[in-house]
């Protein structure tokens, strides 16, 4: 499947079936289409060294690049976002999510740029 296509059924499974979306769908699109270097972000009051949580750095940086919302970017977190974290709103566990809840776009920043298209 050609990258523009697969980017357009996944926002429309963000859009219209939210509810069975998964992680490792978006980290598929990741790996399938970019290269990926880890690198150090901020996201909010949460600092991520280089290497630490790459797949929310892979999520992060790849629905800046596909243009998704605040909205779409936490549906992108499939499981972890509904279960994990909406189901114990209180919760400890996955401080990506719960930090880009408060802070959205405006809280992430990138050392550098961690995803490349690649090359087919």
């Amino acid at each position: 499947m050609s990258y523009e296509t697969t980017i357009s059924h996944f926002k429309e499974r963000l859009n219209a079936q939210s509810s069975d979306v998964l992680f490792e769908e978006i980290i598929a699109i990741v790996d399938e289409h970019f290269d990926f270097t880890p690198t150090a972000f901020q996201n909010g009051e949460l600092h991520n060294d280089v290497g630490q949580n790459s797949g929310s750095c892979k999520v992060f940086s790849v629905a800046q690049i596909i243009g998704l919302d605040e909205q779409q970017t936490l549906v992108s977190f499939g499981q972890y976002y509904r279960d994990d974290v909406l189901s114990n709103p209180e919760g400890e566990d996955h401080q990506n999510i719960r930090n880009f809840m408060k802070t959205g776009w405006a809280g992430i920043d990138f050392e550098q740029s961690p995803l490349q298209m690649k090359e087919h």
